[in-house]
């Protein structure tokens, strides 16, 4: 199930907001150069720990405005798009199902958890906006659950399962490099990959009518390019989504300097706001 974006898409728009992320160190991996005795080491894919450690960075500099992403475990809010409460590292969402998923798959590991209470409530409001059953506590609820290593080691698990680990597979399916894979994962992020025109799988389609992965024979760069334009039309279509500085002054910027390993040092910007990874 898609996600939304967070409070600072509002508070972005409304108020212009200028903070300056500060810089948090970030070192990728560097391949052995080539001897005699050995060979070439493969690329780092995006699920390397020190790129991974990057994608969850940029993500949640456009998500909560902060490159901070284990600070966000703890993250609850409803933000008014009609899909409920959005809490969590990745935006669990209570009205589209992935935040049911966490908290069913948290209760099978520690059953008589602070959340468990709520399965029935959060069956019910699936599909909507409600906080039937969810409020008055349901915030604080939360917020004490991600005290407990077990609740974060749940939603690092259903961030791999459903968002991370799908579009890592597909982007090295297409031939894509690190960059590539981290396109994938922030559009699968935001729009899930449902049968809805926006969901990851079709705005790929929406791509590959226009240009082809490396996977086909195609550049890489012209590909890319390609599935961002189709990103792009795709966010346009939800109001929620409609600022689309998290591709034009961000994963643009990377893809216009020939970045497709994603190597720090890294600048960007979203909704206004600067990142540095040196």
């Amino acid at each position: 199930m898609f996600t939304p974006r967070r409070k600072i898409l509002a508070i972005g728009a409304l108020l212009g907001s200028a903070l300056i992320a500060v810089p948090v160190a970030a070192h990728a991996t560097t391949a052995p150069a080539p001897t005699a005795q050995a060979p070439v080491a493969a690329a780092a894919g995006l699920d390397d720990p020190a790129k991974k450690e990057i994608a969850m960075q940029i993500v949640s500099s456009a998500e909560n405005s902060s490159l901070d992403w284990k600070a966000q475990y703890k993250y609850i809010e409803d933000i008014d798009d009609g899909r409920g409460y959005t809490a969590g590292i990745i935006g669990f969402c209570s009205g589209t199902g992935d935040m049911l998923d966490l908290v069913e798959y948290y209760t099978q590991v520690k059953p008589g958890n602070v959340l468990a209470k709520y399965l029935p409530a959060l069956r019910k409001v699936d599909g909507s906006d409600s906080h039937a059953g969810l409020d008055p506590n349901f915030t604080k609820d939360w917020a004490k659950a991600a005290q407990d290593a077990d609740f974060r080691k749940a939603q690092d698990r259903e961030r791999d399962r459903v968002y991370f680990n799908p579009s890592v597979n597909q982007g090295k399916a297409d031939g894509v490099g690190v960059l590539g894979q981290f396109i994938y994962y922030d559009a699968i992020v935001m729009h899930g990959d449902g049968g809805d025109s926006t969901s990851f799988r079709n705005i790929r389609k929406r791509a590959l009518s226009k240009a082809k992965p490396p996977s086909q024979g195609g550049n890489e760069t012209a590909y890319l390019n390609a599935f961002l334009d189709a990103r792009v039309w795709a966010m346009k279509q939800e109001e929620a989504h409609s600022d689309t500085s998290r591709v034009d002054t961000a994963q643009r910027v990377f893809l216009k300097k020939g970045n497709l390993n994603l190597n720090t040092p890294l600048d960007w910007k979203v909704y206004g706001d600067s990142f540095h990874i040196g």
